[in-house]
């Protein structure tokens, strides 16, 4: 460098200091290109694949496919894990006989919030290139929902015959649903899609009101309530845990998330009078907090927000309980909320719950949410063929982590 020490210097070495680093990328990319001229052909070929799978990787999240893709089965070797060779079970679970009615004689009624758009896609002219094929099905934009609901009660009538299943819904969609022990009930709302997270709490409450104003006028067995997304399969009876936990008002869902703890597709309510309405005043209290918080988040999770915000916000409650996928219950505003692992009672297949840890051997509710409704029908044609539902979960939990196209 002293060399360029003085003006007339510099003048001179000024041209070198932009000319030296490609100079030296040059003798670089030389010495490259020898080295790889000089390997061993095996050794270029595994380079040459090398670049060609870095060239022909999907971006992450950016592909979805329009078909089944299996990869490894998380939780492999892993005890209490459901083992998989191929879509085979080599660990079938056992599940509850679908044909015996939980034991205390109490009913069990599904309530889901569902809700038909117009959708300018599905008119008579554009509907044949927006279908998207399942198996032998072809759906439009509107039927892709249709179908997701009725393989949610196509579930729910395998696995619970004798439940009923209620269907909340918009006055003005013209909602029209034949299958036996399904009722339609129309409850006023605004069920835009910015709105209807924030609908679904307010249609609860209202139904649950409504259901107050009757048990006084009715008289016999006390009919239980699981309010869920429709995007859900049940695949054990779920009478269990009103059977097993004797002493609670409300039961949620939770996972070792800490910003979204709780997952608000799978809420039950006990039928009796109390149950229902401290029921009612919790989900109150959760729309609340929902509607001064988290507007800002009213079309997806501001829900999930204000319920974890009521739960955590009581004075004696304990975060660190959802580290353990283990049940309990907690007093909550009046209210004994019973507390149960996503990992058996909400097991979703893209993340959390338990996924990357496989699946449990006594999930009870897997949830499709996001981009799996695909995987929901194709996990429906694949038990209505093989009437195995170890071998379905093998399929599911090998196809869970993919983008579908729905």
């Amino acid at each position: 460098m002293k060399a360029c020490v003085g003006w007339r210097r510099f003048l001179f070495c000024f041209p070198l200091i932009f000319i030296l680093p490609y100079l030296f990328s040059g003798v670089l990319e030389l010495h490259q290109n020898q080295t790889v001229g000089d390997a061993p052909k095996e050794n270029t070929k595994k380079l040459d694949d090398q670049n060609s799978a870095v060239r022909d990787a999907p971006k992450k999240n950016s592909k979805k496919f329009d078909h089944l893709v299996l990869g490894p089965a998380a939780g492999e070797g892993l005890p209490n894990r459901l083992q998989c060779q191929g879509v085979k079970a080599l660990n079938k679970t056992q599940f509850s006989n679908p044909s015996h009615v939980s034991g205390v004689g109490d009913g069990i009624a599904f309530v889901t919030v569902f809700t038909i758009y117009n959708n300018s896609l599905d008119t008579l002219v554009n509907r044949s290139s927006n279908l998207v094929t399942v198996g032998n099905a072809s759906y439009s934009k509107s039927e892709r929902s249709m179908a997701i609901l009725n393989v949610f009660i196509n579930f729910i009538q395998v696995r619970m015959p004798q439940s009923n299943i209620i269907i909340l819904t918009d006055p003005e969609s013209d909602l029209s649903v034949h299958q036996n022990r399904v009722t339609v009930h129309p409850i006023q709302g605004e069920y835009s899609r910015d709105k209807l997270m924030l609908q679904r709490i307010r249609s609860y409450i209202t139904f649950l009101e409504i259901r107050l104003e009757k048990l006084s006028q009715e008289l016999g067995r006390i009919t239980h309530f699981i309010f869920t997304d429709s995007d859900i399969a049940v695949i054990d009876d779920l009478g269990q845990i009103f059977e097993m936990h004797q002493n609670f008002h409300l039961a949620l869902t939770f996972r070792n998330n800490k910003e979204q703890p709780l997952n608000s597709g799978f809420i039950a309510v006990r039928g009796t009078r109390d149950g229902i309405l401290r029921a009612k005043i919790f989900l109150q209290k959760v729309l609340e907090v929902y509607s001064s918080r988290y507007m800002n988040a009213s079309r997806m999770l501001g829900d999930q927000f204000a319920l974890a915000w009521v739960v955590k916000s009581h004075p004696s409650f304990n975060g660190k309980r959802f580290s353990k996928a283990q049940a309990f219950i907690k007093e909550i505003g009046g209210a004994s909320v019973l507390f149960l692992p996503c990992a058996t009672y909400n097991w979703t297949p893209p993340e959390g719950a338990g996924q990357f840890h496989g699946m449990p051997l006594d999930v009870k509710v897997v949830h499709f949410k996001g981009s799996r409704k695909r995987l929901m029908l194709e996990a429906w044609n694949f038990f209505s063929s093989s009437a195995d539902i170890s071998d379905m979960l093998c399929l599911i939990l090998k196809s869970g982590r993919t983008k579908y196209d729905f």
